[in-house]
């Protein structure tokens, strides 16, 4: 999977396990809520800074965002 595409699944994946809303993690990390959305979808390159910032929103080690995650 393309690490884009990755990003965004983990994303989806533990902003769903902390039962929040796009707007909810947007607003946590100082990003637009399209700007969420966009990277769930893949359809974003997120910088450095901005996985951070989602990382540290989600409540999660920024490394976790970008490691495939074995099926449930």
């Amino acid at each position: 999977m393309d690490v884009v595409q990755l990003l965004g699944v983990n994303v989806r994946h533990y902003r769903k396990l902390k039962d929040m809303t796009q707007e909810e993690l947007a607003a946590l990390a100082g990003m637009e809520r399209s700007y969420v959305s966009d990277l769930e979808r893949g359809q974003r390159n997120p910088t450095v800074r901005a996985l951070g910032r989602l990382a540290e929103a989600l409540g999660v080690h920024p490394n976790l965002l970008l490691i495939e995650r074995s099926p449930a």
